[in-house]
């Protein structure tokens, strides 16, 4: 049994808790005569997870947390299914030089099942402390996953060298047929999926590790033997129509990939680290279709704005956000609405991520001195209607586009600024005049990305004070609840539809802030960020903050996610 006073000792050493936190459990314990993990569990004063944390520390021993570590199939191989699931274990690492498995465990001090394991492999085992929830969901998910038992079946090739005869002309077809190829196809097929984005492929010390971007986050899924790495690279060169011997300098391709009735483009990019080529995919998928607005979460007042903004005959509609905030995907969404034809839409981006037919794309290529400007200025006398600058860069562009403008187009582009107030600051900061910005811009976007809570797991909880205050505060007029009851708010459990994460899919939180004569005035006088944005709070922008909260209520999305991207 260990003692209450250790168990404090370490959950302030973890920070779980204040000390003046745990003096006060060790007071009404002492009264009360409780338990302590069933009193702290009960009072929800620490997680879980934080309790295993801190056994292990009293315990001295090693302590392992499962979800989102990458494990080779091998070393799920050592240790059968059946006696994973009996006694609660699960085999993550192993150290080959010393023959050592390494193996998280429910009771780590059960020498019974380390010696009987010790036996079964044929290695020593050393054992860490995990939460039997994290142990069971590593077990369920990895055991099962079809990617561990492709990649399994394909190392197994690779680790028999045989002596073959090959026949003049079929060469082609015993290439296609190697298991690198088939490690390369698995982990495309897991990704496509699974709604992934980008697929990392790292090199490190004593092995290569592949992490998965799901709904904007990187998670690690697979580790393969360092051996491997180079094949692996080349195969994915040779399908990228990149240069194999190069090895030195960054390298760019791309090629396409088709499942069933899924097909994606690849964007590839290699880098040359201290451990070798560093691989990244992203995948573009080319069938779906592209969301509508209110897919993508535009909604109320911000939709309404928005849509009186792109049906005028001209001016600049600016997306601001930071990189992967989801801006592109908004303009094309905006293209869609408007193509029709009877209007004429060109598109000048960098690169062209997705295509939309009917409308008139062009990537741009510096090297042959094809850049946003130049195209810009080339695209004036195509006739346009509608014109897509892929991101406003530089003076020169900020000029043109204006231009543009104001001769009668319509002129969609991004900017990186932290939010839709930031953009007209920004303008000028590039050399725009203040009465070109207030004739020429319609209005400004401000987004950010945030993962959904999964339906088929999602729970309510009461959301603590402090949150709750914060939710009131921020929404102010716009918090419809009873301010006498509790604020109910949603996350998700984790299960095998989401891949335990309790996420699924991502929806965008929005402000849209026209451009009105008030605002226009407050360009010309080069008023502040803070004070455009204030003044669009009185005229009715509903802020990305006020928005994700919003959403957060409806149990669209977890409080923990708007805070990741909208905090300021």
């Amino acid at each position: 049994m260990i003692s209450a006073q250790k168990l404090l000792d370490a959950f302030v050493e973890l920070k779980a808790l204040e000390t003046k936190q745990a003096e006060e459990i060790r007071a009404v314990l002492v009264q009360t005569g409780q338990e302590i993990e069933d009193y702290v569990l009960k009072k929800k004063l620490v997680s879980e997870d934080q309790l295993v944390q801190a056994r292990a520390k009293v315990l001295d021993v090693p302590y392992i947390k499962l979800a989102g570590k990458g494990v080779s199939p091998e070393v799920i191989n050592f240790i059968p299914e059946p006696v994973a699931r009996r006694y609660v274990i699960f085999p993550f690492d192993y150290d080959g030089i010393n023959n050592v498995l390494h193996v998280a465990m429910e009771d780590p001090f059960d020498l019974q099942v380390i010696e009987f394991l010790e036996q079964k492999t044929s290695k020593r085992i050393k054992a860490y402390m995990a939460l039997p929830a994290d142990i069971i969901e590593s077990v369920d998910e990895r055991y099962a996953q079809s990617l561990g038992v492709e990649v399994t079946a394909a190392l197994k090739e690779t680790a028999a060298p045989e002596i073959r005869t090959i026949e003049a002309g079929k060469l082609g077809e015993i290439i296609k047929e190697a298991p690198i190829a088939k490690i390369v196809s698995t982990l495309l097929e897991f990704a496509t999926k699974n709604r992934v984005s980008d697929i990392h492929i790292e090199p490190q010390e004593g092995k290569t590790r592949v992490r998965y971007r799901i709904d904007g986050i990187l998670h690690e899924k697979l580790a393969l033997p360092r051996s491997l790495h180079a094949a692996l690279v080349s195969r994915i060169k040779i399908l990228s129509d990149m240069k194999i011997d190069e090895k030195r300098i960054p390298q760019d391709g791309r090629f396409n990939f088709r499942m069933g009735l899924d097909e994606v483009d690849l964007r590839v990019s290699t880098l040359p680290t201290v451990h070798g080529e560093k691989v990244v995919m992203r995948l573009l998928k080319k069938t779906g279709g592209i969301p509508t607005l209110g897919e993508l979460g535009l909604r109320g007042t911000a939709l309404r704005s928005l849509e009186e903004q792109i049906i005028r005959p001209h001016g600049i509609v600016l997306v601001t956000g930071p990189t992967g905030s989801g801006k592109t995907t908004t303009l094309y969404s905006v293209l869609s609405r408007l193509n029709t034809t009877k209007i004429n839409i060109v598109t000048l981006e960098d690169p062209v991520e997705y295509q939309i037919g009917g409308i008139n794309q062009v990537q741009i290529n510096p090297a042959a001195g094809l850049s946003f400007a130049n195209g810009l200025r080339s695209f004036l006398r195509q006739d346009p209607n509608i014109i897509l600058v892929g991101e406003i860069r530089d003076s020169e562009t900020t000029s043109l586009a204006i231009q543009a403008a104001l001769t009668g187009h319509l002129v969609f582009s991004t900017l990186h600024t932290n939010n839709a107030s930031g953009a007209l600051p920004r303008l000028l900061d590039m050399g725009a005049e203040p009465f070109l910005v207030a004739s020429a811009l319609n209005c400004a976007i401000g987004q950010r990305i945030c993962r959904k809570i999964c339906n088929f797991c999602k729970q309510n909880f009461e959301a603590p004070f402090e949150v709750a205050d914060d939710i009131k505060k921020v929404l102010g007029k716009m918090y419809i609840g009873d301010p006498l009851q509790p604020t109910k708010l949603f996350r998700g459990r984790g299960c095998a539809e989401c891949n335990s994460t309790g996420y699924q899919g991502r929806v965008g939180i929005f402000e849209v802030l026209p451009v009105t004569e008030k605002i226009g005035k407050m360009v010309l006088e080069r008023a502040s960020t803070s004070d455009v944005e204030k003044e669009g709070i009185v005229e009715g922008m509903v802020t990305m903050k006020q928005d994700g909260y919003l959403k957060v209520l409806e149990g669209v999305t977890a409080i923990e996610e708007v805070l990741r991207v909208a905090q300021d």
